[in-house]
């Protein structure tokens, strides 16, 4: 199960994989762009930000509807043990015989921040919902518009029987941030 390289990544970018597409890595502010075996992809100026309510259990299964709020900023300040969400600038189509995993930037890492998004499944298509999650003690600021996390691409040894798009996943084809569904 190769890892596939640049050269892979634009090839099929260039056919519609992500858009919109950087075939070299930016590096003014937070970098994003293709690198040498991943691609680092930008988060929007769309956020959904928990209420400041503490006495609410979040359950995936129920969340309460009225629990996040929206706002459209170009930075947003995450307070410390705070978490939004966020969403890609790219969309993505990923090929029926790759299987993506997710890793936070460095620059981050290194204040705290940790991303979390679900692998990207064979055949899966959408703007990603990002879960950015401040486990430090101070507040942090993220910038949209600039790289928030890298994406690797992991070829499979065989097709797999049932693709996301088979099953019609829950979260398949998603324009906007997509809190939990049941």
């Amino acid at each position: 199960m190769p890892v596939k390289p640049d050269t892979w990544i634009i090839k099929k970018a260039q056919n519609g994989m992500i858009e919109p597409f950087e075939p070299a890595q930016v590096r003014t502010g937070i970098s994003f762009g293709t690198s040498s075996y991943g691609y680092d992809f930008r988060i929007s100026n769309e956020w959904q930000i928990p209420s400041a309510a503490t006495d609410v259990i979040l359950d995936p299964k129920k969340l309460p509807a009225d629990f996040f709020y929206a706002a459209t900023e170009n930075e947003i300040v995450i307070p410390a043990g705070g978490f939004v969400l966020g969403r890609t600038i790219e969309y993505f189509r990923i090929p029926r015989d790759i299987l993506t995993i997710c890793f936070g930037k460095s620059t981050y890492a290194r204040c705290g921040v940790f991303v979390n998004v679900t692998p990207f499944e064979p055949e899966w298509e959408g703007y990603a919902t990002i879960s950015i999650i401040n486990g430090g003690n101070n507040p942090v600021r993220i910038y949209a518009g600039e790289g928030i996390a890298q994406l690797i691409f992991i070829e499979a040894a065989e097709i797999c029987a049932v693709s996301y798009a088979d099953k019609k996943g829950k979260y398949q084809a998603q324009k906007i941030i997509t809190t939990a569904k049941t």
